[in-house]
């Protein structure tokens, strides 16, 4: 089962990590500047993680395949790692829809 960890960073900001059941990081936010505000891209990240279409997938300068979740507005709400290929890459976008929508949230140190 998957989790939402929601952690504050060293400038202050709040940010949240989707783990698989293995506690492997699938998805990753940006800086929210508040706990609420996190908490509702959680919600979002749940919501819009069901439709394949929000998925962007990319490539980085070095080649290296990733993806973004898009909220319908187009804003990117959660990352990826980089993967090692295009299809550890699609196991990472079913790993995060799979997991998303039934996460547990807690807070971390």
């Amino acid at each position: 089962m998957g989790k939402f960890e929601i952690k504050t960073d060293k400038a202050g900001k709040f940010r949240f990590n989707l783990k698989a059941g293995n506690g492997q990081v699938i998805l990753s936010s940006q800086g929210y500047s508040s706990k609420d505000a996190c908490e509702n891209g959680i919600e979002s990240v749940k919501k819009h993680s069901q439709d394949d279409g929000n998925f962007e997938r990319n490539k980085a300068k070095d080649g290296s395949p990733y993806f973004n979740l898009k909220a319908s507005n187009g804003q990117v709400i959660g990352n990826s790692e980089m993967y090692s290929s295009e299809s550890a890459m699609e196991n990472g976008v079913a790993s995060v829809k799979k997991n998303a929508p039934d996460a547990s949230v807690e807070e971390v140190e």
